[in-house]
């Protein structure tokens, strides 16, 4: 390849990684919104356990189904198509959000969710593809961007609450997703997107001939974005019913675990320098399955902090590495889109769950077992002997 080609690729690569780093911000703040705001929607819509629940189903299934049009949508216009497509429906969710009544507010929900699903899975696919060489190097950092979004947005929402301007915080949000996608609109020609994305293959043979890791890498996109959402989106109201904490404190208590996946995301690449992705996840996941444990019977803010941050530190480099995989075993945007897809159904249902096992029993207690169970499920899964390695 001539020196001038190889510099422009790689100017290719940096530019549509740092596109994707940068929307990852805003991303994760709406994706972990519902979490910190339950309380209040839930007193601003007279919701009880098993209604809140609900309103990740309206986010995840709306989500659902634009995952599965952004796979058609970046084989056939690339994957910074449905990036923007996504971000500018993000911002109008957000914009209208508090606009009316609860049927608007579960509908914007939903907007927001759709336009989640349409830029995650091909950011994702984006940096996993742009250049095989660190691929599990660089999905971690994407992925700390999330967290960087996903950790400021409780103390975002405390603040905005306090000074009663919770609107102008989620039009900022919608704000700031607009310019992203402005940005990534207005790049220039020559930055060229991987081949991949405009892959045309069959998608049946490829899967029949790797069905085992098909069928595994599935259910641990169902059952991840689901635990880390059923965690994530339920500690804060957690905290409030413990009786112990102020308002204000208990809804900031999702930091304490978004930032261990963060800090964990951040140090990821240094970490698999020294140990295999596969041993990094095993061990993730028992940390997972103390930290879900030690919350179930913590009543003051330090052993919720200690057990969130357990948690989050334990969850912290599933995700990253399921996808680094996902891209070693399936050279597919439409498997992706699967996957992606799977990832969403759970991301609803597992925070659902929590709500009906709560509402039934009459505590948020009995429903973190179902955070617990997708961490043990997903440490059993991960005793796989994997056909190839993630980079």
């Amino acid at each position: 390849m001539p020196t001038s080609s190889m510099q422009t690729g790689t100017a290719s690569a940096r530019a549509l990684t740092w596109a994707a780093y940068i929307s990852f911000v805003p991303i994760g703040i709406a994706t972990v919104l519902l979490g910190p705001m339950l309380p209040a929607l839930s007193a601003r819509w007279s919701l009880n356990y098993a209604q809140a629940g609900a309103l990740f189903n309206a986010q995840y299934l709306a989500s659902t189904c634009a995952v599965a049009l952004s796979g058609v949508l970046a084989s056939k216009k690339g994957y910074r198509f449905p990036m923007k497509a996504g971000l500018l429906l993000m911002s109008a969710g957000l914009f209208l959000l508090l606009s009316g009544s609860r049927i608007v507010g579960i509908v914007c929900i939903g907007a927001y969710g759709a336009g989640l699903g349409l830029a995650v899975p091909p950011a994702n696919l984006l940096v996993a593809n742009v250049s095989p060489e660190g691929r599990s190097a660089r999905l971690n950092l994407l992925n700390f961007f999330w967290s960087m979004g996903a950790v400021s947005c409780p103390f975002l929402v405390a603040a905005a609450s306090r000074s009663q301007k919770i609107p102008m915080f989620l039009m900022g949000v919608g704000a700031f997703s607009l310019l992203i996608a402005a940005g990534i609109a207005i790049m220039p020609s020559h930055i060229a997107e991987p081949a991949a994305a405009k892959e045309t293959g069959r998608m049946l043979p490829l899967i029949r001939a790797n069905a085992g890791a098909f069928l595994v890498l599935g259910i641990l996109f169902l059952i991840y974005v689901g635990t880390e959402n059923a965690f994530g989106g339920w500690v804060a109201s957690y905290s409030k019913s413990l009786g112990s904490l102020a308002p204000a404190i208990a809804v900031m208590t999702p930091s304490f675990f978004y930032a261990s996946l963060m800090i964990g995301r951040w140090v990821a690449p240094a970490v698999l320098r020294m140990t295999g992705e596969i041993r990094l996840v095993q061990a993730g996941l028992l940390l997972a399955c103390a930290g879900t444990t030690s919350l179930m019977f913590s009543h003051e803010l330090t052993g919720i902090a200690l057990s969130a941050c357990a948690a989050g530190l334990g969850l912290s480099s599933v995700y990253p590495i399921t996808i680094a995989l996902l891209s070693t075993e399936f050279q597919s945007s439409r498997v992706g889109s699967i996957m992606f897809t799977l990832s969403n159904v759970g991301g609803g249902l597992l925070p659902w769950a929590v709500g009906v096992f709560s509402n039934r029993f009459g505590t948020i207690k009995a429903g973190l077992i179902v955070p617990l169970a997708g961490s043990l499920v997903m440490f059993t899964l991960y005793l796989r002997k994997w056909s190839r390695t993630a980079a």
